[in-house]
């Protein structure tokens, strides 16, 4: 009896401090509620993410279409405008008495760049779209000089000529990266979800996200300074009589997709 007693009180602690520690075990880890409370915080801000994407890839399309045709808001979206109503040319007397001088010399009053194309349009109403290229580039000399009449000169800036390799550079690498950045965010809208439900998916997606976002931010920046570079060379040269007006519509739709997109990248490193 002692015997029998002594064990059956030597294996209760023993079994006491097992269910203890099963306990504990148990209470240590997350329960059902927490694990699902958590997943439906991930999954509210991958959709956020995701809805970010979206208006990047909305206005990233409003820039990519900017300034190709007649439309509204699609012919009010370009880059830089250059106004060339009042220039004055090197070849015909008494031009400042002339109403219209760019039409007499052959040339649109002004002159729109988009990220395809450029557009030529008078006061009258009437405007000219070139046709859309890929890895289109202005070049703001040869637009001008090919459009004046025989005998009809204008003295464009020496600066400019300085400028065309890098503006045809920068306007390629501009172009490849707004079209990289609109197709990766594209597709980053479907797969940032996948993120909640798989860890191994979480890494690359996040990767992904991040060359959208920056695709699209160097492409504005370069857009931004390309163009301001130009408009300062024109409006430098104040006997020329060449406004040239940045186009504040097609900046605030890329760099509204910049941010949403980098944006949309912090939500997933958070």
């Amino acid at each position: 009896m002692f015997g029998r007693k002594s064990k059956a009180s030597a294996e209760g602690p023993a079994e006491d401090r097992r269910s203890d520690s099963d306990r504990t075990l148990t209470e240590s880890g997350p329960s059902n509620a927490q694990v699902k409370r958590a997943t439906r915080t991930r999954k509210t801000w991958s959709l956020i993410a995701s809805f970010l994407l979206l208006i990047s890839v909305v206005f990233l399309i409003l820039v990519e279409i900017g300034n190709i045709n007649d439309r509204p808001v699609i012919r009010s979206t370009w880059f830089i405008r250059l106004d060339l109503s009042e220039v004055i040319p090197l070849s015909v007397p008494n031009a400042q008495l002339i109403s219209s001088i760019a039409q007499t010399l052959g040339l649109k009053d002004d002159y729109y760049v988009g990220l395809w194309s450029y557009s030529g349009r008078n006061t009258g109403g009437t405007s000219e779209f070139s046709k859309p290229q890929t890895l289109y580039w202005f070049n703001p000399v040869e637009v001008i000089t090919s459009s004046l009449l025989s005998g009809a000169s204008i003295a464009l800036p020496a600066e400019i000529n300085n400028y065309l390799d890098l503006l045809r550079l920068a306007s390629h690498w501009m172009f490849g990266l707004f079209l990289a950045g609109v197709c990766l965010n594209f597709i980053m809208i479907f797969l940032i979800p996948l993120a909640v439900y798989s860890r191994w998916a979480a890494l690359p997606i996040a990767i992904l996200t991040f060359l959208g976002a920056l695709f699209t931010t160097v492409a504005s920046i370069l857009g931004t300074v390309i163009f301001l570079i130009l408009s300062k060379v024109f409006n430098s040269v104040d006997q020329l009589n060449i406004n040239a007006t940045i186009g504040v519509q097609m900046y605030a739709f890329m760099w509204i997709a910049s941010g949403a997109s980098i944006i949309a990248w912090i939500i997933l490193m958070g």
